[in-house]
């Protein structure tokens, strides 16, 4: 086909596989239209496609088992609206590159997620998040998207002129067609001051959950579930007054006195900034510096995310399992997120707190493991991140999701030949096959 290159693209001998290295997606074909006029072309001639980005994800949710799409070639240029207020990417780009080209212009994204290597349109797709009581999750950033349906033809999603067809379509794991641009709100840059916090006691925890997580514009905890404490308390904070500093000892917890790591048998060198270095927020937000490229084999995640009006009894369960948890956990980490009205977002209609676990590589183990997790947190109405390792079922995930129905009304009219429909659609949404 004109403008797209294809081929049977392997690394390491071995079909494609995520950034993880525990999933091995179906098909090693990967095609890369490099313009829009042969993107649609692309898209109306395949029978079944999925779009592959930054492999960021740890399911089945970007698997094909005919062909793979890239954008990767398609223009990456970053516009700017006149009056600053929105910027317009290629969702291939990475958040790490935009967030640099944005901090140049004086502008800034109100949050960012952990890593910064994850492509904006997959990050959006799959409900991704960063940390802080008053930041809804990235895709919450989105004002408009412009997306090729499975017949070729483009398809506009903006909030100016149907907001509710957009909190439709934003959360949309992949399902609706190709996702080519999409229109960010942005702000004025804004500096952050990033301090952390060792051995917070569970029990001050249980009586200032509230107080913790509002001590900072972006706060995470990290816990390996053990002792009756949380290890580490991370609080990223505004720089509003040049000389601000910290108490040695807040709520029972001490001040780090150097830089750590999550965990803290591991090196900070590829960490952002600690001690209250002053930074931009791009360099203080994630955890994780965009030069530094994340290890591969290494680990496995899930994520639940529970209202926040529960977290604590869900915590508190959580804890109970801590033995049963410990000998394949490498670290948790637990974190807020504002409700929004994206209808599959799993933040929709409710704040929440989202309780992350980073396993060790060790699938047997933790697929045992997962749910009996799951069983514990299904009374506080439990939803899994989309992009990571679940066991909960589709007639229990539809009950989770009120707008449900409706979004699978708007595949069928976006994709009625069920063209990006792949195994993780099936199971989850639409059924067994």
């Amino acid at each position: 086909m004109v403008g797209c290159e294809s081929g049977s693209q392997k690394e390491g001998g071995s079909l494609r596989s995520n950034w993880a290295g525990n999933f091995t997606y179906s098909t090693g074909i990967l095609d890369k239209p490099d313009g829009e006029s042969a993107l649609r072309s692309y898209v109306s001639n395949q029978r079944k496609i999925k779009v592959l980005g930054t492999r960021h994800s740890f399911n089945a949710i970007a698997d094909s088992k005919s062909r793979h799409l890239s954008l990767a070639d398609m223009d990456s240029g970053i516009q700017l609206s006149t009056d600053g207020s929105t910027v317009i990417v290629n969702g291939a780009l990475q958040y790490g590159v935009l967030a640099r080209r944005l901090q140049e212009e004086g502008l800034a994204l109100h949050n960012l997620a952990s890593l910064p290597h994850i492509s904006i349109a997959g990050a959006c797709a799959t409900g991704t998040h960063g940390s802080g009581d008053q930041n809804g999750n990235l895709s919450t950033a989105v004002k408009q998207m412009e997306m090729v349906k499975a017949n070729g033809e483009s398809q506009v999603f903006s909030e100016d002129i149907d907001p509710e067809a957009l909190q439709a379509s934003v959360v949309h794991l992949g399902a609706l067609g190709v996702v080519t641009r999409m229109h960010l709100r942005v702000g004025p840059t804004f500096d952050i001051r990033q301090y952390v916090y060792e051995n917070l006691p569970l029990s001050t925890l249980r009586l200032h959950f509230d107080s913790v997580f509002s001590s900072g514009y972006s706060v995470s905890l990290f816990t390996d579930w053990q002792n009756d404490r949380v290890n580490q308390w991370w609080i990223k904070k505004k720089v509003v007054d040049q000389e601000e500093s910290m108490p040695e000892n807040l709520l029972g917890a001490s001040l780090a006195p150097d830089h750590l790591h999550p965990i803290k048998e591991i090196s900070a060198i590829n960490c952002t900034e600690q001690m209250g270095l002053p930074g931009a927020w791009h360099e203080r937000l994630p955890h994780f510096k965009m030069d530094f490229t994340p290890s591969s084999g290494e680990e496995l995640q899930s994520e639940y995310f529970v209202p926040r009006s529960q977290a604590v009894a869900a915590i508190n369960e959580m804890y109970s399992m801590g033995e049963q948890i410990y000998p394949y956990l490498l670290i948790s980490e637990i974190r807020s997120i504002k409700q929004d009205a994206l209808w599959l977002s799993p933040a929709y209609g409710r704040d929440s707190i989202a309780i992350h676990f980073t396993w060790k590589p060790d699938w047997k183990n933790v697929s045992e493991l997962l749910p009996r997790i799951e069983a514990k947190l299904k009374p506080f109405q439990v939803r899994p991140h989309w992009g990571k390792l679940f066991t909960l079922d589709r007639a229990y995930l539809h009950g989770q999701y009120e707008r449900m129905n409706d979004f699978l009304q708007l595949r069928r009219d976006m994709d009625s030949s069920g063209k990006f429909v792949n195994d993780f659609l099936q199971k989850n949404l639409l059924g067994e096959s």
